[in-house]
C-alpha cells in the first residue's frame, strides 16, 4: 500500500512567505481546494500538475481592501484585471455604493445609474444595462446571487449606506431630509440582519467628489452624505455590538467633523471599540500636512486614551488620475469644473455652451488663478502647500496623453503654453503644422494659463485626455506610509473610474517598495497584504498553513523589482462594458495564481476554466 499523497498541484522549491514568518524554501501540495502538505515533499506526492517554484516567491493571494467591482462582477465575475496581479480576495460595496438591494428603481429614479455614473465615471448605458439584469431586492438574496457567480477572486461584501438609506426612505427622501425614528430603526434592523447573514461590515462616504448624475438631482451628493452624526452613531452601534467593520471616508474639509466622526471608534467613549477602516493616507502634492495628519489621527484613535480600532488605509503608488477633457473625479470638488461634470458624459454640446458663456469664463479664470498672483492669504497657502483642492492646477504636472493636435501628446500643458508664447514673439522653430494651425486659429486669443486650459476644454472636450499625479509623487514617502504599522496598505480602488484610474497593481508596487529593505520587510508586507486585512474584515483567509484554503500566488522577484507601474498602463476596449477602460498589465511578475485550489492564471494568461466555473467564493464574516 502506497503512503504517497495524492494532490492536484505540487509546487516545488519556492521561497514561502506566510503570516510574517521567516521565509523558508519548501514544497507545497494542494488538493481538494486546500493546502495538503508543506515541507520537503520529494518522492512523497503524486500530483496532476507540478510547478517548479525555484527562484520564485510563494505567498497567500493578495487582498484588495477597497474596490468598486460591484458592477463588473455582473459582467465579468472572473475580474481578470485583478486576478492577473495576484489578487485573490476583493472587498466590494465601498463608499456607500453597491447592489445589495437590487436596482431600487421606483418608476421615476434609477439609483444605480444616478449614484454610479459620476462617482465612477461609467457611461449611463453601461449602468442601465446592468440594472436591467438585476433580479434580487434584499441583502440576503444578493449574497445568494454572489454565490451563484463563477467568481475569480473571493468576494467580501459590505452593506452600502447610500442604498440602505434609499431602501428605508425612498430615493428622493434619502437626499432631502433626516430619517424618522421608524426609518432609522428599520435601517438598524436591516443592517443587523445583514451582518448576521454574513456581510463583513458597513460602508459610508463623506468625500466631496461624489455627486448624483440624473436630473433633477445633479447638484446633490449621494444619499450617505445627508446622514448626520446621530444617524451614523445609531448605525455604527449595531456594528460595535456585532464586532463588524465600518468602512468610511473622511469629511475632508472639516477637521473637527473628521475628529468627531472617527471618535466613534473609541472604546473609552462608547464602551467597546469599533473596527473602523478609512480611506486614505496619501502624500498630497497640494497639502503636505495631510499625510502627517492622517498618521497622527490613526495614532490618536488607537492610543490608550481613545482605545479605538482604527485602520487608515494607504495607497502604495502615485495617485495618478486621467481626465477626459473636464470629466474627472478631481473636478467634483471645484464648483466651476463640477458644472461641466453635471452634464451627461456624451453631451458635448451642453459642455460647450457652458464653456462659451462669458460668466463661466470669468468664474473659471478667477478659480484657476486663485493663489497664483498678488500678496494674499490664498497666495500664502499655495506657497506653503496648504490648499484645499486635490487638483493643484499646476500646468507643469498636467500631461497630455491624447489630443487632436498630435504633436502635443506627451507634453505638459506648461510646455504647450511656452510654445504658444514663444510663437507670439516670432519663434516658429520646431512647430508642427497642426500646432501652427491651432496657434493661428482657436488659440490665437490665449494670453495665459487660465486661457489655455479653458480653450483646451472648448476645442477638444473629451478628445483631450490628460493626466496628473496629485499625491504620492515621492516613492520614499510612499514607502514610509505603507511600512508604518499604524496604517493599512492594500487600497487599490480596482474597478473604479473606467478611464480615470489604473491601480490594479498597487499591491505589487507595495511589495517592490518593501523589498528595498530586504527579506524581512518583504515578509512583513506580505502579512500586511494578506492576513492582516483578513483579520480586520473578519474573514477566514490570508494564510497558507496546512488545512488552509489554497489561495496563493507565485511571484518572480527579479521581474517584480524591474516592474514599472507607470509604464504598463494601457487603454483596452472591454466588450463587457462596450467601452474602453484603463488597465494595468505587467508581464511576468505574477507567474501563477491559484484560487480555491485551482490554477486561475499562469504564464501571463488566464487558464481556460477562469470565468467559466467558480474559483473564488463568497467570504462571509466569521461568526
Amino acid at each position: 500500500m502506497s503512503d504517497r499523497l495524492d494532490a492536484d498541484i505540487l509546487i516545488t522549491g519556492a521561497k514561502i512567505f506566510n503570516n510574517g514568518d521567516d521565509a523558508v524554501i519548501e514544497d507545497l501540495a494542494i488538493g481538494n481546494g486546500v493546502i495538503l502538505a508543506r515541507g520537503n515533499l520529494a518522492g512523497k506526492v503524486d500530483a496532476t500538475t507540478v510547478i517548479d517554484g525555484s527562484g520564485s516567491w510563494l505567498m497567500p493571494g493578495l487582498f484588495d481592501i477597497h474596490t468598486h467591482y460591484d458592477l463588473e462582477l455582473e459582467v465579468a465575475p472572473d475580474l481578470p484585471e485583478s486576478t492577473r496581479h495576484g489578487t485573490t480576495t476583493v472587498v466590494i460595496a465601498n463608499c456607500s455604493l453597491g447592489l445589495a438591494f437590487g436596482n431600487q428603481r421606483d418608476g421615476e429614479n434609477d439609483p444605480i445609474v444616478s449614484c454610479y455614473a459620476r462617482v465612477e465615471n461609467i457611461p449611463k448605458h453601461v449602468l442601465s444595462s446592468c440594472a436591467d439584469k438585476v433580479n434580487w431586492s434584499t441583502p440576503k438574496e444578493y449574497l445568494d446571487h454572489l454565490e451563484s457567480l463563477d467568481l475569480g477572486p473571493n468576494v467580501v461584501p459590505l452593506l452600502p449606506h447610500s442604498m440602505l438609506r434609499i431602501d428605508a426612505m425612498g430615493f428622493k427622501e434619502s437626499i432631502s431630509r433626516d430619517p424618522t425614528q421608524a426609518e432609522l430603526r428599520s435601517m438598524q434592523e436591516t443592517l443587523a440582519q445583514a451582518i448576521d447573514d454574513g456581510y463583513a461590515g458597513f460602508s459610508t462616504d463623506a468625500l466631496p467628489f461624489h455627486y448624483l448624475a440624473e436630473q433633477p438631482h445633479v447638484e446633490k451628493t449621494i444619499p450617505t452624505q445627508f446622514a448626520k452624526y446621530s444617524e451614523l452613531k445609531a448605525l455604527t452601534k449595531v456594528l460595535r455590538e456585532k464586532d463588524a467593520l465600518w468602512q468610511a471616508t473622511p469629511p475632508k474639509d472639516s477637521i473637527l467633523g473628521t475628529l468627531k466622526t472617527f471618535l466613534l471608534t473609541s472604546g473609552r467613549l462608547h464602551g467597546k471599540a469599533l473596527k473602523t477602516t478609512v480611506v486614505a493616507a496619501m502624500d498630497f502634492a497640494h497639502n503636505k500636512r495631510l499625510s502627517k495628519s492622517a498618521v497622527t489621527l490613526a495614532k490618536l484613535m488607537n492610543s490608550s486614551v481613545v482605545k479605538g480600532k482604527f485602520y487608515m488605509q494607504a495607497l502604495g503608488a502615485p495617485f495618478k488620475v486621467w481626465s477626459d477633457g473636464a470629466i474627472t473625479p478631481l473636478a467634483e470638488e471645484i464648483p466651476e469644473l463640477r458644472l461641466l461634470n453635471e452634464t451627461d458624459l456624451e453631451d458635448r454640446e451642453a459642455r460647450l455652451r457652458i464653456l462659451n458663456s462669458p460668466d463661466f469664463a470669468d468664474a473659471f479664470r478667477k478659480m484657476w488663478m486663485t493663489g497664483k498672483t498678488g500678496f494674499n492669504l490664498a497666495r500664502l497657502r499655495r506657497i506653503l502647500k496648504a490648499e484645499d483642492f486635490a487638483l493643484d492646477r499646476d500646468l507643469r504636472s498636467m500631461f497630455i496623453e491624447r489630443c487632436p493636435v498630435k504633436s502635443w501628446e506627451g507634453l505638459s500643458f506648461q510646455v504647450v503654453l511656452d510654445k504658444l508664447l514663444a510663437y507670439r514673439t516670432g519663434d516658429q522653430s520646431n512647430l508642427s503644422g497642426d500646432e501652427l494651425a491651432a496657434f493661428h486659429g482657436d488659440f490665437a486669443w490665449v494670453q495665459d494659463e487660465a486661457d489655455l486650459v479653458l480653450q483646451m476644454l472648448r476645442s477638444f472636450d473629451t478628445d483631450l485626455t490628460w493626466n496628473t499625479t496629485t499625491a504620492n509623487r515621492d516613492p520614499k514617502r510612499v514607502r514610509e506610509l505603507i511600512m508604518d504599522p499604524i496604517l493599512l496598505p492594500g487600497f487599490n480602488d480596482s474597478g473604479a473610474h473606467l478611464t480615470n484610474m489604473a491601480f490594479y497593481d498597487v499591491n505589487l508596487r507595495s511589495l517592490k517598495l518593501a523589498a528595498q529593505g530586504g527579506e524581512a520587510d518583504v515578509s512583513y508586507m506580505v502579512k500586511r497584504l494578506t492576513k492582516d486585512p483578513a483579520d480586520i474584515f473578519g474573514v477566514k483567509a490570508g494564510t497558507i498553513y496546512v488545512g488552509d484554503a489554497a489561495d496563493l500566488i507565485l511571484i518572480d522577484p527579479d521581474k517584480l523589482m524591474a516592474h514599472d507601474g507607470e509604464a504598463c498602463v494601457q487603454r483596452r476596449y472591454r466588450e463587457e462594458f462596450n467601452h474602453e477602460q484603463l488597465v494595468n498589465r505587467p508581464d511576468g511578475v505574477v507567474t501563477t495564481v491559484v484560487i480555491g485550489g485551482k490554477l486561475a492564471w499562469q504564464n501571463d494568461q488566464p487558464t481556460e476554466a477562469l470565468g467559466k466555473e467558480a474559483f473564488g467564493r463568497l467570504l462571509k464574516r466569521a461568526s
